[in-house]
């Protein structure tokens, strides 16, 4: 059970570090109450398929944020793509046993967007960005910057030049 009182069906054990990042960011909701939450994982391989190595993939609740992230993506290289949460992909992650399940079903695809769709159950109406890092955190190309297949470091100028712009 998540500490906002939903419980997970847990369907597949690599998925693991997206219940961790569901009880951060409803932790951080409900006794931090921050103007808006910015998260970043390695939460799906699926966004490799979709992007490759040099972007990140961005979704979340508010467009406001989510264009302010692309913004920023764009000042500093670090480029970020939006992906959307679909209502379907919403009720892809309903439990049948519990409130929610950790991964949606095999026909469904888009698993970057069912993953952001898990995320969002934990955030309630604070706005919020959940940056999927999977491609962009090993693998890109080298730059002055970041390491390549060492790891690139990505986030750290996005989110920087996103608060100075605040």
């Amino acid at each position: 059970m998540a500490c906002n009182g939903l419980t997970i069906e847990v369907l597949n054990t690599d998925a693991e570090g997206r219940l961790i990042l569901a009880d951060a960011l409803a932790h951080a909701a409900k006794n931090i109450k921050p103007d808006a939450l910015i998260d970043l994982a390695t939460l799906t391989g699926a966004v490799v398929v979709a992007l490759g190595h040099e972007l990140s993939g961005v979704m979340g609740n508010d467009e406001t944020l989510i264009d302010d992230l692309v913004e920023s993506g764009k000042s500093t290289g670090e480029g970020v793509w939006p992906l959307p949460i679909l209502d379907h992909h919403k009720e892809e992650m309903k439990g049948t046993v519990g409130d929610l399940r950790n991964i949606s079903s095999p026909g469904t695809g888009a698993g970057s967007s069912t993953g952001g769709a898990f995320l969002s159950n934990f955030v309630g109406d604070i706005p919020w960005a959940h940056l999927d890092i999977a491609g962009s955190a090993w693998g890109a190309t080298d730059r002055d910057y970041q390491g390549g297949a060492v790891g690139t470091g990505v986030g750290v100028r996005l989110l920087v030049d996103y608060l100075e712009k605040q």
